[in-house]
């Protein structure tokens, strides 16, 4: 799933969540303000979350990728070292 989506996703269900919460909840101002930060905390922990969990995923894929490429240029140098002639 591409990020974009996902951090479209997280913010709008914040921003209707402030909205539900701001309707179907008759609190005082000073509860009310306080359960929407505590909500948005909780998206964005949540988010930076998900943004960490994926950085590390491409990050060890990257890295994988980079030692397949390694050890095949290397077999490849291998392969190579014995050869004298050079073909144009």
């Amino acid at each position: 799933m591409k990020t974009g989506k996902i951090l479209a996703g997280i913010l709008s269900g914040a921003a209707l969540g402030a909205v539900a919460g701001l309707l179907f909840a008759p609190k005082k101002g000073s509860e009310t303000r306080k359960n929407i930060a505590d909500k948005g905390n909780e998206y964005m922990y949540g988010a930076k979350s998900k943004y960490n969990d994926l950085s590390d995923n491409l990050s060890h894929r990257y890295d994988s990728v980079r030692s397949k490429i390694k050890g095949k240029s290397k077999e490849l140098q291998t392969e190579m070292d014995g050869d004298d002639k050079i073909i144009y």
